[in-house]
C-alpha cells in the first residue's frame, strides 16, 4: 500500500508545483512519485542524526531527480539560499518536493523564495511559513538579513540603471 503524502511529517502543499514536508520515511517516496512530483530537494545535511541514510538511492530508485543541499539548522548561511533559490527556480515549470527534518528550514527557504523570487506578498508568505513554525532567533535573523541584501541589490539595480541613462 501507498502512503498518503498527508501522512509525511508536516506535509504543506504550497502550489500545485511545490509542496514541503519534513522527512519522508523509505516507505513515503512512492506517494511522492506518484503525486507527480519530478524531483526532491533536502535541506537536512548527511550527518544530521535525522538524515535518511541513502536517500539518493531511494529517490532514484523511484525514478526522481535528487539534490542535497544540506543546511546547518544551527547557522543556515545567504549561500544556502542562494544555492536553493537556483535550483527552484531552474525547476520552477516541474513538480517539486522539498524537505527537511521538519519542515522548517524548508518553509523559511520557501517564504524567502516566494517573496524575492515569485511575488507573492508578505502576508501570505508569512501566513504559509506560520502554518509551519514561527522562526527562532537564528532563523530570524537570516531571514531578515537574506532580505535587506536583496533591498540593497536592488537598490544599487536601480542607481546603476540611473547612472546609465546620465
Amino acid at each position: 500500500m501507498i502512503a498518503q503524502l498527508s501522512e509525511i511529517r508536516n506535509f504543506w502543499q504550497l502550489s500545485d508545483q511545490i509542496a514541503t514536508a519534513g522527512q519522508p520515511t523509505p516507505e513515503q517516496f512512492p506517494a511522492i512519485r506518484s503525486a507527480g512530483y519530478q524531483t526532491v530537494v533536502n535541506l537536512v545535511p548527511s550527518e544530521a542524526a535525522n538524515a535518511l541514510p541513502n536517500e539518493s538511492a531511494i529517490v532514484a530508485a523511484q525514478g526522481m531527480e535528487y539534490v542535497q543541499i544540506p543546511v546547518r539548522w544551527e547557522k543556515p548561511t545567504r549561500d544556502d539560499f542562494s544555492q536553493f533559490a537556483t535550483v527552484i527556480q531552474g525547476r520552477r515549470h516541474q513538480p517539486v518536493f522539498v524537505h527537511c527534518a521538519a519542515n522548517m528550514r524548508v518553509s523559511a527557504f520557501m517564504y524567502l523564495y516566494r517573496r524575492l523570487y515569485a511575488g507573492v506578498s508578505e502576508a501570505q508568505a508569512a501566513s504559509d511559513l506560520h502554518q509551519i513554525w514561527i522562526p527562532n532567533p537564528t532563523w530570524q535573523d537570516f531571514i531578515d538579513q537574506v532580505i535587506a541584501d536583496q533591498r540593497e541589490i536592488a537598490g544599487e539595480q536601480v542607481v546603476l540603471r540611473h547612472q546609465d541613462q546620465l
